[in-house]
Parts: structure tokens; C-alpha cells; sequence
């Protein structure tokens, strides 16, 4: 537990943690300390420690948050998972606004309050915005989520409907992008159709195999549980009791988002998902389906649009920080 702060905001101060189970202050410091050299870095205090204290110094706003990130990564220890350094940095992002009091936070129960469970892993939120991304991924009906590359808006859509397959709340997952490329001219590529389109859809796989066994996978591609396929595929169909998600979003055409929106069927789920800042078609942003789209129906009922910033950014800082200078330019 932290001692009490008695200094103001622009002071320095010092704060003493006690952990009650010191077997797992390894976990919590990292290989070499790692994990502490990081949130010294990030925040600019001092931290050092001694059998099962704690002791931060540092600006009284820096070493609460300090504070609060150390008891958050020592929650998320108590539960089994695994600290590594995104977990660090999504960890420090999160503690913006500490407690000055002292005190622990109040939601400190050892649950977290949304998480995705699948069959190799459980995901738990790692920015501000994945939060109501997730409760919203289990809520609602269409999900847009727009924002930077980075912030987790396929991946974690891939989990949820991984997480549904499993539990039979859906009887098919399908898994769509527009085979544009970025901004270059592939030409000619060899091969048969799922050869030609395979490249295209390759960060899709990467989503389903860190969710699910890769004989999972293969097999339930080979059933048709689980289809990959480019937009063009998608015309003509209806898709019922499906979780429908079609990633980079902002190189649809908005003939091509019209049509894959009205496949929506009875007792499906669909999040479309895309970045507007990174349109590779040409007419660029103004012809993005994507932006069409997110004019027309915001605010209609049963579609939540969930906006992403460089802050949700859970890739390595420097990616957040050049998501910056380029919008900023």
C-alpha cells in the first residue's frame, strides 16, 4: 500500500509501496529491471527497491502515476499474465490521471472489466479507447472503428469473433479486405486466386493464429467456419448468424462499402474497420467508402463508431509519435 502524498502538484515527492507477496517482484521489474528502467524513462522519476519496498521520487504528479502503474502491472501479475514491454507502455498510457491522495484507484478489483477470452490467449485492454471498444464489440450490431494504425481495431475484432465461434454464439467468422495495394503496383502475380489474394490478407492470418491453434485454423477453413476473402467476393451474398469484419476499410469505393454493408444478415456482427488518414486509392480520401460511410450513419441506432487517436497506439511510443507529426503536417 502507498504511503500518503503531502506534497503539491510541481514538488518533489517521495512514495513507498509495500507488496505483499515479494515472490513475484521479479515479474514485476522485468528481466535486468527492465520494466522499471522503462517508467523511469517514460515518466522521469526514480525508483528503487529493497526486499518487498518500493520507493519512487519524483514530480508528486509523476510518482503518483508511478505509483499507479506499478500496482497495476502487480494486479495484472496476481492474474497470470504476461508482463512484457508493450504491456509496460500500454500500462503507463493508461495512468494519465493518477490519484493524488495516495490511495489505490477505485476500480482495483483483480478482474479487469472487459476482457476476450480465446483458445492461446485472454486480452485485456491496453489503451483508454480499447475499453468501450471492446464492450462495444460484444454489444453491439455494426462496430466502425477508425483511427491509426497500431491501436489493436482488427486484432481485437478478430478475437471477439474468435471468442464467439467458440462459444457457438456464431456459426461463421468472415474475414474481408479490399486487395488494394499501398500505393504501389504489384503487376501480374502468379498462382491461383488464393495465391494472387493471400498477400493481401495476411495480417488477418497473423490476428487468427495468435487466437487460435494453427490446426484450428487450417481446419475450420477447410469447413468453412472461417473465410478469407477479398471484397469482391462478398456481392450478391446475405450473411446470417456470422461475424463479419472488413479490414482496411478506407480503400473501399463507396459503391464497394454500400454493397458490403447491405450482406448484413439475422444474428450477425460486423465491424469495419480502417484508418481515413491512409486511403491508397485514387481520389484519395474523398472517394473513401470509408469516410462516405461514417457521414452517413453516424448516429444511426445500432451502429457505434469508435474513434482511435496516437494515444491508443499500443505498437512500439515512437509509432504513436509519428502518427503525430504526420497528422500535425
Amino acid at each position: 500500500m502507498a504511503k500518503k502524498i503531502q506534497a503539491r502538484a510541481g514538488e518533489v515527492s517521495r512514495i513507498e509501496i509495500t507488496f505483499d507477496k515479494p515472490h513475484l517482484m521479479t515479474s514485476i521489474f522485468g528481466e535486468f529491471d527492465r520494466n522499471l528502467v522503462t517508467i523511469e524513462n517514460r515518466l522521469g522519476v526514480y525508483i528503487s527497491a529493497r526486499g518487498d519496498k518500493v520507493q519512487i521520487e519524483g514530480e508528486v504528479t509523476a510518482a503518483a502515476r508511478t505509483r499507479d502503474v506499478l500496482n497495476d502491472i502487480y494486479t495484472r501479475v496476481q492474474r497470470g499474465e504476461e508482463i512484457d514491454a508493450p504491456v509496460v507502455e500500454s500500462v503507463i498510457a493508461m495512468s494519465a490521471e493518477p490519484l493524488l491522495d495516495g490511495l489505490t484507484r477505485k476500480d482495483d478489483s483483480k478482474a479487469p472489466k472487459v476482457m476476450i477470452r480465446t483458445r492461446k490467449r485472454t486480452l485485456v485492454p491496453r489503451s483508454p479507447m480499447q475499453t468501450p471498444y471492446m464492450e462495444s464489440l460484444q454489444r453491439d450490431d455494426m462496430i466502425f472503428a477508425l483511427g491509426p494504425a497500431g491501436t489493436g481495431k482488427t486484432y481485437l475484432a478478430v478475437a471477439q469473433a474468435v471468442a464467439m465461434l467458440i462459444s457457438g454464439a456464431v456459426d461463421r467468422l468472415i474475414l474481408s479486405r479490399p486487395a488494394v495495394e499501398a500505393g504501389e503496383k504489384l503487376g501480374f502475380l502468379p498462382g491461383d486466386m488464393k495465391e494472387k489474394v493471400d498477400p493481401y490478407l495476411r495480417p488477418i492470418y497473423d490476428a487468427l493464429y495468435d487466437c487460435l491453434p494453427a490446426e484450428q485454423v487450417e481446419r475450420r477453413i477447410a469447413s468453412g467456419e472461417i473465410e478469407i476473402a477479398p471484397l469482391a467476393f462478398m456481392r450478391g451474398r446475405t450473411l446470417s448468424d456470422s461475424f463479419i469484419i472488413l479490414d482496411e476499410a478506407q480503400n473501399t469505393t463507396r459503391e464497394q462499402m454500400k454493397m458490403f454493408l447491405t450482406r448484413f444478415g439475422q444474428n450477425s456482427r460486423m465491424v469495419i474497420a480502417g484508418d481515413p488518414q491512409q486511403v491508397d486509392i485514387p481520389g484519395g480520401e474523398r472517394q473513401s467508402g470509408l469516410r462516405d460511410a461514417t457521414y452517413k450513419l453516424d448516429g444511426v441506432e445500432g451502429v457505434n463508431m469508435v474513434r482511435f487517436t496516437s494515444a491508443d497506439v499500443v505498437r512500439h511510443p515512437l509509432v504513436g509519435r509519428i502518427v503525430d507529426a504526420y497528422e500535425d503536417d
